[in-house]
């Protein structure tokens, strides 16, 4: 079935403070504007919401701008395939479109990345964001145990989040060294929006122990998590929880800009002072191009849209300039201070599912081969969620590079693979004539 077409001058991918913020700005200069969202509603993973009502001013005053500026908003709908910088397909709710475009704002943001544990797919384990976007649908906390383990600012925001709704709380392990997350404060909090919402975060769970140098080591239980043991500076603690949210970080999310030939370096799509990309025609905005907070992703946004729409002396406004390098500063501190310590990649057990689309197990897996070994003889990430979990991982673990992208794309969103999901069925037994651990797969095979 052919699609229908559709004819604008911007498109944007992603309904973030980035994303609405390049709409907004590219469609008060009169061009015409579609914005396009995975979501149900516009404001991404930090401004979801089943009411406007909940959101703070800024996201209810950016979401009011692009109303009234003629902004097409198609959510729940998601790019398929890049055919090139001048045409994107999508599907929706009202089925396949092709968008021709004499622009692309990227604007996709970022999502949880997962190292495997013992127990991670249990039920009741989920990402951190994930546990945050359960809350925000709906879903009650209310006198539940549960226990945050993982590492940065998120850890602290979904804590108070938690708090406020009533769950108890019964421990935040944050990963990074005590001396570690201090240096980052002394930087961070010299600005005093920060510092306010910084203590009113930890202010709304006062209660709770907030660790440092801690991680879940494994997740107990049978049919759901009954338990979670926690490794701490005192040693190891086993806690009974309802839930646990746990998750390594974010990872920019660069399927459609691999998928249009732009750049990606240190897993962050790359762009210059005006926020475009390798590939002309296409820019990118917000954590897609780096972590670095929705201020920052605002003031990207906004260069990104007024440069899409050719006001290049717009978009060089130092006000905008300023905002986005305090991000990008703040984004390179938060980095440094919570990186990964190395005793997170050694918690998979032999019989840890590594690709929960494919039950892959790690004992299946070879650190020896390449990307595409593990494919053909295990099929890890090569499920429906096309690696956007595993293929972190991997890379963390293995030292794997990024996935090859190919169409149609249609990853699900951050937190969804870990609400709920257990293995479906045992990992396959390796059959007669698999290789050895080691082996090159590729043997006595043509083409």
């Amino acid at each position: 079935m052919t699609p229908r077409r559709r004819e604008v001058d911007v498109v944007v991918v992603g309904a973030g403070p980035a994303g609405l913020a390049a709409a907004a700005v590219a469609a008060e200069a009169g061009r015409r504007v579609v914005v396009v969202d995975q979501s149900p509603r516009a404001g991404g993973q930090i401004w979801r919401h089943r009411d406007e009502s909940a959101l703070g001013r800024v996201p209810r005053a950016l979401l009011a701008r692009v109303a009234s500026a003629g902004v097409t908003v198609l959510t729940s709908t998601t790019v398929i395939d890049a055919v090139s910088p001048r045409q994107l397909l999508v599907d929706g709710t009202d089925g396949a479109v092709a968008i021709d475009t004499a622009a692309i704002v990227l604007a996709t943001g970022a999502r949880e990345r997962f190292l495997p544990f013992p127990g991670w797919t249990l039920p009741g384990v989920a990402g951190v964001g994930g546990l945050q976007a359960l809350l925000k649908g709906g879903t009650s906390f209310h006198g539940k145990r549960v226990v945050l383990a993982g590492t940065g600012p998120l850890l602290v925001a979904v804590a108070a989040a938690l708090a406020h709704a009533g769950a108890h709380l019964v421990l935040v392990a944050e990963q990074t060294p005590w001396h570690r997350v201090a240096g980052f404060a002394l930087h961070a909090f010299t600005n005093s929006s920060r510092l306010r919402d910084a203590l009113r975060y930890r202010w709304a769970f006062a209660r709770t122990p907030y660790r440092t140098g801690a991680w879940v080591t494994a997740a107990l239980g049978g049919d759901r998590l009954r338990s979670v043991q926690v490794h701490t500076a005192s040693g190891s603690r086993n806690l009974e929880c309802a839930w646990l949210g746990c998750a390594a970080g974010l990872v920019p999310n660069t399927e459609v800009a691999r998928l249009l030939g732009c750049t990606v370096r240190a897993d962050r799509i790359a762009v210059d002072h005006l926020q475009a990309t390798s590939v002309p025609g296409v820019w990118a905005a917000g954590e897609c191009t780096g972590v670095k907070g929705d201020a920052a992703a605002i003031a990207e946004g906004e260069i990104a849209g007024r440069a899409a729409a050719g006001d290049e002396r717009g978009a060089m406004s130092a006000t905008l300039l300023r905002a986005r390098d305090d991000g990008r500063l703040l984004g390179a501190r938060m980095e440094s201070a919570f990186e990964l310590r190395s005793e997170l990649l050694d918690l998979a057990a032999p019989d840890t599912i590594i690709c929960r689309c494919e039950d892959v197990r790690r004992d299946a897996i070879d650190p020896a081969w390449t990307p595409r070994q593990a494919k053909l003889w295990t099929r890890v990430g090569m499920g429906a969620c096309q690696g956007a979990v595993c293929g972190s991982a991997c890379s963390a673990l293995f030292g794997w590079p990024a996935n090859t992208v190919r169409a149609p794309l249609g990853a699900p969103s951050c937190g969804t693979w870990l609400i709920g999901l257990t293995p479906s069925t045992p990992p396959a037994t390796p059959q007669p004539g698999q290789p050895a651990l080691g082996e090159d797969p590729h043997r006595d095979r043509v083409g």
